[in-house]
């Protein structure tokens, strides 16, 4: 991609996720990740119905009429995205590939977290740890996290997402959000989902494509794996090669629900064909209500 057509999609991407943003996630995501406590901020003059434990006494005193201190949530925070950029990624059967959407989804989430003051990085990750962006403030630093996504070319086609949990939590040593996007066909990464956990505000968002889900009766096709590039041609109308792939595909899902279910973290899965605006802001409202 020329950089012409690549600033074009950023930008094609930054509007539609940042208008997302600015409209309907920015007052949830702040209701949904609490800040460190509350500090200090002014004082001001006692109002009827202020609750008097707030007086300041020295100044009150000093001024002779009471006052208030006025104390405020410590927003910042750091906001931390580790997303699976293997091969898996760019498959999608209808309205856009998974890599697409987790693209957009990161954007969105992203411009949330500058809103409201809170730094952003990004972890990408196969079976190996590609990239890393430590977190930082601004709309040019969220900018070429986009460009990163729309740009990035992997090592590696396969996964592990069990290193990218244990990378994360040995760079990150205070607390933090966590955004873990993948479609997570992989396993063995409960240990490390259990630890990041005990310390760390941690989100997985799983996106599939419904064919994953059930296999289209399509006779024999050449099928291809994209994490490890080999072609088999396979009878798509086989009752038992449809069993077989529906059996590992809820599987890998049920083995993703329960371990974040366990590890006390949060979970969300979308559907490419879905609208991820509704899911997120459904995830959002559910977890500020806790």
């Amino acid at each position: 991609m020329d950089t012409k057509e690549l600033l074009k999609k950023v930008r094609r991407i930054e509007i539609k996720t940042r208008r997302l943003s600015n409209h309907i996630f920015s007052g949830e995501y702040h209701s949904s990740f609490k800040g460190r406590g509350m500090a200090f901020s002014e004082v001001r003059k006692y109002e009827a119905g202020d609750d008097i434990r707030s007086i300041d006494w020295n100044v009150t005193a000093r001024l002779n009429e009471p006052y208030i201190k006025v104390f405020e949530e410590e927003r910042e925070l750091t906001f931390i995205l580790l997303v699976d950029v293997s091969g898996s990624e760019s498959f999608g059967s209808k309205i856009q590939l998974k890599k697409e959407m987790i693209t957009e989804i990161c954007a969105t989430l992203a411009f949330a977290a500058i809103q409201n003051n809170d730094k952003v990085g990004i972890i990408f990750f196969s079976d190996q740890i590609e990239q890393f962006i430590p977190p930082k403030k601004g709309k040019s630093h969220i900018l070429r996290i986009i460009r990163e996504l729309i740009e990035i070319e992997p090592k590696s086609t396969k996964t592990n997402i069990d290193q990218a949990l244990r990378f994360f939590s040995s760079i990150q040593k205070k607390r933090a959000i966590a955004f873990v996007l993948s479609d997570f066909m992989d396993d063995n990464y409960r240990d490390a989902l259990k630890i990041m956990a005990r310390k760390h505000d941690v989100n997985g968002i799983r996106v599939f494509d419904t064919r994953e889900e059930k296999l289209p009766s399509l006779g024999v096709v050449p099928l291809s794996d994209p994490e490890t590039g080999q072609i088999h041609w396979v009878n798509t109308s086989s009752k038992n090669l449809q069993f077989k792939m529906a059996k590992s595909f809820h599987e890998r899902v049920g083995y993703f629900k329960e371990s974040f279910s366990r590890s006390g973290a949060g979970q969300l899965s979308i559907r490419t064909d879905e609208s991820y605006p509704a899911k997120l802001l459904g995830y959002f409202k559910q977890k500020s209500s806790r």
